[in-house]
């Protein structure tokens, strides 16, 4: 059985936050430590692995992005979670066509909701939405 999207973001986001807690763990060993010690499946699916993998590679646009969006506010400054809930949207947003930008940012404030603190899903609504209307992506899905 596979996993639904909004589970394998939610790993994603736990591998990303697991790679900013320590930086000297690669994706592809932040997803293998994910996998033994922490999921109950013991697999990352290919989704999971791609999103690790794209916000990895796209790590400077995406905190280069996060700076610009979200005024007054450093991504090195923000709570881990939000800055990963952040890169991981953008990421989306920016390298994921198949994705809508409308369930993107929900997906993203959802996340929020569940692991960030109690403003933490309007800010992430807030620096997404801006966002996605900056984008002039002619094939991505509004």
């Amino acid at each position: 059985m596979s996993k639904s999207r909004r589970q394998s973001r939610e790993d994603a986001l736990k591998i990303l936050y697991l790679r900013d807690l320590n930086s000297e763990l690669s994706a592809e060993m932040a997803v293998s430590y994910f996998e033994n010690f922490f999921s109950k499946n013991k697999v990352a699916d290919a989704f999971t692995k791609d999103l690790v993998m794209g916000v990895s590679e796209k790590l400077q646009f995406l905190d280069e992005t996060i700076a610009k969006l979200s005024e007054n506010w450093r991504p090195e400054r923000m709570a881990a979670v939000d800055r990963n809930i952040l890169r991981l949207g953008l990421y989306e947003l920016n390298f994921r066509h198949d994705v809508p930008a409308t369930v993107t940012i929900n997906e993203m404030v959802e996340l929020a909701k569940e692991f960030g603190a109690e403003h933490s899903s309007a800010f992430i609504n807030g620096v997404l939405d801006r966002a996605s209307k900056g984008l002039n992506l002619p094939q991505k899905a509004p």
